[in-house]
């Protein structure tokens, strides 16, 4: 359960986080009519700061479009709305959730009758994946669910009711002990884990799937790329096997949640030799660097609350 904190914005005014409240008959809870946003604000040398901020609330007010969901709201109001979420909090760190979802209405499969309410909460939030797999790397499983192709929902859109999808793949892998599970798409190829985006090292070339591999168009993933690129390293997009993920130097994970999460094991093999890689380790170091020093170069990045 999330860690309970004082107000979530709610369709425009503070309500207590108790008071937070909705029918049981809204749209949304039904059929998963809903999309939503994933948002870190880090601590940093000069005050909380939220990661990419504009382009999180352009991907939400994408994800709304694509479903015929009204935001009543500009972007850049928007964007200050949330600052103002992480301020009347008092935090210095969290994780935020946009969500604007169908509510009391009609209760067929068209709800364009349907009020759109919005909401934002924020809660301290660590490491999706556990501290533990950060220093000795995550244990994934290829999930025998396959990934939404993007010829079934538009997956570039961060929708509700899509992640069911995940739901599955996460609780498979959880059954059979594993930390996450790695998806294919619909091709058998490398598509991403449940909630993150996938990266293979091999030969010092960095290889991510591209966006037809049915991925979500991450941010974090955005920024890894660039900050590679700028560290010197070759980043390539291109569709992977799984027999790649087996053979690779190091595999690791991206995504708002998780961050830059190793992974040093898949369905039993070693990933390399089996310890969190050096591309990885050096990667996730100069990723938080950035954030936490407010590093110049990437300013851009950081909207400050």
């Amino acid at each position: 359960m999330p860690e309970k904190t004082k107000k979530i914005w709610m369709n425009g005014k503070f309500v207590d986080w108790d008071e937070a409240k909705v029918h049981v008959l809204v749209h949304g809870l039904h059929y998963g009519s809903g999309v939503f946003e994933g948002i870190r604000c880090y601590k940093t040398v000069k005050g909380p700061a939220v990661f990419r901020l504009r382009e999180h609330v352009k991907r939400f007010f994408s994800s709304a479009k694509i479903y015929f969901m009204e935001i009543p709201y500009s972007l850049d109001e928007f964007m200050e709305i949330i600052k103002e979420t992480v301020r009347v909090n008092e935090l210095e760190e969290c994780y935020i959730r946009p969500l604007a979802f169908k509510g009391l209405g009609g209760m067929s499969l068209d709800p364009s009758s349907n009020p759109t309410e919005v909401i934002v909460a924020v809660w301290p939030w660590g490491a999706y994946l556990g501290e533990e797999a950060f220093e000795k790397g995550a244990t994934c499983t290829i999930s025998s669910w396959v990934r939404i192709s993007n010829a079934m929902l538009p997956m570039e859109a961060k929708a509700s009711g899509q992640y069911l999808n995940s739901i599955l793949a996460s609780m498979e892998a959880h059954r059979r002990g594993f930390t996450e599970a790695i998806m294919l798409d619909s091709r058998g190829l490398v598509s991403e884990g449940t909630g993150e985006n996938i990266f293979v090292v091999a030969n010092e070339v960095i290889y991510t799937p591209p966006l037809e591999a049915s991925i979500l168009h991450g941010v974090t993933r955005d920024s890894v790329i660039e900050i590679a690129e700028n560290l010197g390293f070759n980043v390539v997009e291109k569709n992977l096997t799984r027999s790649e993920l087996f053979t690779a130097d190091e595999v690791f994970f991206t995504g708002t949640a998780a961050e830059i999460t190793p992974i040093v094991e898949i369905d039993h093999r070693k990933v390399g030799n089996g310890k969190v890689g050096e591309v990885t380790k050096k990667l996730r170091n100069e990723f938080l660097r950035v954030i936490r020093e407010a590093d110049e170069k990437y300013r851009k990045w950081l909207a400050f609350v």
